[in-house]
């Protein structure tokens, strides 16, 4: 068995919450996992945050950014979201930890200043670019969220079968009932990659709105 180490403790951590979710962590639930004393945990992580914010910084690091500088900022911004995307996918529990967690390390900043480079070279001033940065991540942590299925029963997408319920009353919800097939439907894909051109497409007629008005993104 390879020694303790923080690398270790982490893994372990990332394992239970992927499997039982974030509330079972506890350094002596971790230190049972790993057959070691608890108290042995404590020279490598100091504490129940300290480990979580590791577990943050640790699903973070594996985010592969292989966009390219010299392309179009609005393809830059669809890899950045997809690889994003890739990781949550990855580790659907984890991610509701990163999300969690205020990060001030380099592997907490660096997605982040990678994101906000891109749209501040595309043109948009420091608030709008932090603001659309988070309408970003609020996206997709929203589509990840409905597509391991943890939104309401009710959400698009989560009403199971190719068809409705039989009891659902089609006079009251005629709406509903003209599109089922679409509602009922699961291509968590397709439903993802709409979104995103929408954002995209509204964000880049902001940025021309903004550039009409003589609002450029100068720097500083």
């Amino acid at each position: 068995m390879a020694p303790l180490s923080r690398a270790r403790i982490v893994a372990a951590a990332i394992d239970l919450i992927e499997r039982e979710g974030a509330d079972a962590i506890s350094m002596r639930r971790i230190a049972a996992d790993l057959g070691v004393g608890v108290m042995s945990l404590y020279n490598h992580v100091p504490n129940k945050a300290a480990l979580l914010d590791a577990v943050a910084e640790a699903v973070l690091s594996q985010i592969s950014f292989d966009d390219d500088p010299s392309a179009e900022w609005t393809e830059r911004v669809r890899i950045q979201a997809r690889a994003f995307r890739q990781i949550a996918h990855g580790y659907p529990r984890s991610t509701m930890v990163v999300v969690s967690r205020q990060l001030k390390s380099p592997a907490g900043l660096f997605p982040v200043e990678r994101a906000l480079a891109t749209l501040r070279d595309a043109g948009f001033d420091g608030e709008d670019a932090v603001q659309i940065l988070r309408a970003f991540i609020a996206y997709i942590i929203g589509s990840l969220l409905r597509e391991v299925g943890v939104t309401p029963t009710f959400a698009p997408g989560n009403l199971g079968g190719a068809d409705l319920p039989p009891d659902v009353d089609t006079t009251l919800f005629p709406e509903v009932s003209a599109v089922a097939t679409h509602l009922c439907a699961g291509d968590h894909e397709k439903s993802f990659e709409y979104g995103l051109d929408m954002l995209i497409r509204a964000i880049a007629v902001q940025l021309r709105e903004s550039k009409a008005a003589g609002r450029g993104g100068a720097r500083g």
